[in-house]
This record gives structure tokens, sequence and C-alpha cells, in this order.
């Protein structure tokens, strides 16, 4: 087979359907694209939520990348195993959660841990047990900047907490984070307005914490569509994760960025039940589904409509499907990668339309080992 586009296989015979592609060129490019928005490493904070997988994180390391943050425990250990130097866990831990943060600063020592906090009671917790453990914790203090899912409102509520905290022996605070996921505006304009008015109350709780003779030592800011704005930011750490692989669904969003796609689902037709109906094998188990109709950006296949999906079947209506043939290889764009990744133990890596490797998707269960 002549491979005519940068997402083909020369040969697919022997690759399991559905799969997950990725291509360690485009994520190069994308690296390299996220570092030169930031003006380079230093105020750069890069998710690890969407790959979940070391080899990606080995890339961002050895393009100078020091700096991480991670929402499981599992991915916080996985980035210790990469000798990741500074990690953050963007997940206020709870629970279990507490031993099992003190474990990974025990296990690991030559990486930096920290945490969110958003309330008197989880920072007490986490105080006690460090006092227990004879330890000191490095903690942000989490903001609500209008995502309304975890933060404190940046009020006098908020300066309490700050105050506590950095009277705490126990404690080393490391300043703010806010994280502003609900600003999905694509026009460029818009959303810089909207990141710029929700950052607004960040700066202004910090002016208000250092008038009190209070140290915010840094902000931690954004997730990949308000990351053009964050980067510009002077002494404010940005935090991509999607950027990483991207997708159709930010492709077509957010067109201003230079970022490729890097992941692509390889799927077949199994059946055409019927002259406008052909159905793929790439179902719940196999796809993230909570987004709407259309969930997949077809690469090589036209003219087909996304009717339905169950655990094991995608089914699409076309005009005509006499040109589709049973077995047929397509292939798609997720339009959500995160959750699609982790929906795949390991990611097939293409170079030169080969399989050339499989990276395992590590940190995709809730405990590697902690």
């Amino acid at each position: 087979m002549t491979i005519q586009n940068w997402f083909e296989l020369s040969d697919n015979e022997d690759v399991i359907s559905p799969a997950l592609l990725v291509y360690p060129e485009r994520i190069l490019h994308n690296i390299r694209i996220m570092i030169e928005m930031a003006g380079g490493t230093e105020y750069l904070r890069p998710h690890i939520k969407t790959h979940k997988t070391a080899e990606i994180i080995k890339m961002q390391l050895d393009q100078g990348i020091q700096k991480f943050k991670c929402a499981t425990i599992a991915e916080a250990e996985l980035l210790a195993l990469c000798k990741a130097p500074d990690i953050l866990l963007a997940m206020q831990p709870v629970g279990t959660s507490t031993k099992r943060f003190f474990d990974l600063m025990d296990t690991y020592p030559d990486s930096k841990f920290s945490a969110l906090v958003d309330n008197t009671d989880t920072f007490e917790a986490l105080s006690t047990f460090a006092k227990s453990k004879a330890l000191k914790i490095s903690l942000w203090m989490d903001i609500n900047c209008g995502m309304n899912r975890t933060g404190i409102i940046p009020d006098e509520s908020a300066v309490a907490l700050y105050q506590k905290m950095d009277a705490d022996p126990n404690i080393e605070i490391l300043g703010l984070h806010a994280y502003d996921g609900h600003i999905h505006h694509k026009d460029v304009v818009e959303r810089k307005k909207a990141c710029d008015n929700a950052f607004a109350n960040v700066i202004d709780l910090k002016k208000n914490l250092v008038s009190k003779g209070l140290k915010v030592n840094g902000i931690v800011a954004g997730g990949s569509p308000t990351f053009p704005f964050h980067a510009k930011r002077e002494s404010v750490e940005a935090s991509p994760g999607t950027t990483l692989l991207w997708d159709a669904g930010y492709a077509a969003s957010f067109p201003e960025m230079e970022f490729l796609p890097a992941a692509v689902l390889l799927t077949r037709i199994v059946s055409k039940p019927n002259e406008n109906t052909v159905c793929l094998d790439l179902g719940h188990k196999h796809m993230a589904s909570e987004m709407p109709f259309p969930r997949v950006q077809f690469l090589n296949m036209n003219d087909c409509i996304q009717k339905g999906q169950s655990e094991e079947h995608f089914v699409l209506g076309c005009e005509n499907v006499t040109h589709l043939k049973v077995g047929a290889v397509c292939y798609a764009l997720p339009v959500h990668i995160c959750p699609t990744v982790a929906k795949y133990e390991a990611l097939q890596v293409v170079s030169e339309g080969q399989v050339i490797e499989s990276w395992k998707v590590a940190a995709r269960n809730q405990q590697i080992s902690i």
C-alpha cells in the first residue's frame, strides 16, 4: 500500500481494531510549540492527564520541561518513576489518597511533590498527617475562578485559609492554583476577555494577600483553551494538557493554535445491515462517549452521519454504502482525546506508516504500586 496521508498505515492487516495510533513526530512538534508559546520551560507545567504515558513524559523531559501537573496518585507515581523533578497533584487528596500522597514523598525523595487545598478541613487533615510523620508538605491554595467545580471563592474566606496555611509549621505554601476549564469561547477575542476577567479575581486575591504581609510565591493557571493567554503572563505557570495529542474538538474550536492532531483511532467496518447503514467496531468501550454526535472526525470517509453508539458498535447513516466494504479500515480523530486514551492499555506508535512499537498507558488505572 502506498501511503497518501500522514495518518495511514502501509500495512494494517495485523493491527487489532479498534486501536489508538500515536505519531511521535507530531507529539514532538506539539511539545516544541508549547515551549515556544510559553517563552521557555520555566513557567510551563503541562498536565499528563491526557496521555498518562511514560514515553511522552520522557519526550517532554528531553526538551527541558521540569514541572508537571497530574490528576491522580497513579499519574504522580508515573511522573516520579520518570524522574520528573516537580510534580503537582491537581486533585485535592482526601480519604486514602492522603496517606498515598505521603507514601509518594517517602518512596520518591528525588521528586518534589505538591498538592491542592480549598478548605480548612482538608488543610488541617494534611497538616496533622504531616506532623505525625515529621514532614513538611507543599501545598497550593485552589481558587474557584468561575468553573464551580473545585476551589475556594477568592474572598475573605480564602484570605483566612491562606493565613492559616502560611502560619502552619507543617506546611510550605507555594501559592495559588486556578483552573478555568469553563472558558471555551471559539472567538479568540471573547475567550481572552473571559480568561482575563476570571483571572482578575486571582490577581486581586494575590494583591490582598501581599498587602497583609503574606508571600505568594507562584500561580499555576489554566488549561489548553486559555494556554495562549496565561503563557504570556509574567511569573505565571501555564498548565495545558490536551496540547500534547490535540483532538478534533479543540482543533475545530481553536484553529489559531498550531498544535497538530497526534492520536488517531483505527476502526473497521464490521457490518452493512442495510443499504444506508454502516457499523464500525468503535463502541463506548473504545471511544469517549460523553460528547454529543459527532464524536469523531473521519479522515478517510465522507458523507456519513453518526447515528448511534453502544458498547461495541458505532452506527453510521450513509447515502451510499456500495463503495464501503466490510473489513475496510477507517481512520478518525476523536473529538475528546483525554477520556479516549484511558480506554486503551497501550498506544500503537506509528512512524513512516508503520507501527513500530506500543506505549503502555501506564497511569490509566488507579494504582501503579502506591
